[in-house]
């Protein structure tokens, strides 16, 4: 246990926290604010995990990372653009229309990952992923500097983000509108403003989120792409938008805490700590369950979430 607990194995856990918690952070910013426009979309696993295929994909067929990223993100809009047409015009149920697409997802993935052994002449290529920017000044910073300082640029993006949604969502006219959709979209359509335009544009930014957060998967943590590669992390943005109770900052607490549980068991892994891999792997999702039991403060959980709005 004591190994756990030298400098150079904390610097590195927390460092590995910071940069795990982006692509969580970036789908989970995205999702707040499709649920605050009123639509539970479930599938952003599958939407995470379409993204993270096709910019693999695409950055392996054109040589650039460049376009596989944009390729990702314009495949997670799609999906979630597909989610806007089923429910928000077609008034299909939101729960089997996320459950579907997971399946989806997962299965056509799988199927077009096989597929591409063919055109790739039975290897799995690799890609360089995208290098860690190291902020000049801050990154020399002792500890914090290695911790903060040192990451992808995904990773700074995913932070900032935090604070423009937050301004987006409580101080600005257009971030009042969206929440007023999830509260009382009546409210809005007497005054003329369309209520499915405005969720149209909220899903097309959730899946801008999750399209970058699955391009960011492939792109920057690793160098290839795996079946599922995802790994739950569409359903643990949404056990994290509950813990934090639909609101940006506590919601940026509970990624942090998320993402060091995984950096522990990967660190704790590395150095051969004697416990069951089993259960260091399950941690993260050990801690979604008790956060999920600990829930006892007033929701905050729009009212009209998941329920599909009809003009009388």
């Amino acid at each position: 246990m004591s190994e756990l607990f030298t400098q150079a194995i904390l610097v590195s856990m927390f460092s590995a926290t910071v940069r795990i918690a982006a692509p969580l952070l970036l789908v989970s910013i995205g999702e707040l604010v499709v649920q605050r426009a009123g639509i539970w979309f479930l599938g952003v696993e599958g939407s995470m995990l379409m993204a993270a295929f096709t910019a693999y994909f695409a950055s392996v067929a054109s040589s650039s990372l460049y376009i596989g990223l944009l390729a990702g993100i314009v495949m997670g809009i799609a999906v979630h653009l597909s989610m806007a047409v089923a429910a928000v015009t077609l008034k299909i149920n939101q729960f089997i229309i996320g459950l579907g697409i997971n399946l989806l997802a997962s299965g056509l993935t799988l199927f077009l990952y096989r597929e591409s052994f063919k055109m790739f002449g039975g290897e799995v290529p690799t890609i360089r992923p995208f290098e860690t920017v190291a902020l000049p000044g801050l990154s020399q910073i002792p500890i914090l500097g290695e911790i903060l300082f040192n990451q992808h640029i995904f990773t700074y993006l995913a932070f900032a983000m935090v604070g423009v949604v937050w301004a987006f969502l409580y101080r600005t006219r257009y971030g009042l509108e969206i929440r007023a959709l999830g509260e009382n979209p009546k409210a809005l359509d007497t005054k003329g403003l369309s209520v499915s335009g405005r969720q149209y544009a909220a899903l097309a930014f959730g899946g801008t989120m999750a399209g970058l957060a699955g391009a960011v998967l492939v792109l920057a943590l690793t160098d290839r792409f795996v079946p599922n590669m995802t790994n739950g992390r569409g359903w643990l943005a949404i056990v994290i938008i509950i813990a934090g109770n639909w609101k940006p900052l506590p919601i940026l607490l509970a990624v942090l805490v998320f993402a060091f549980l995984e950096a522990f068991q990967l660190q704790a892994q590395g150095i051969g700590f004697n416990i069951p891999y089993q259960l260091l792997l399950a941690l993260p999702y050990i801690g979604a369950i008790v956060a999920m039991m600990g829930l006892r403060w007033r929701s905050e959980q729009p009212e009209y979430l998941g329920v599909p709005y009809h003009r009388e």
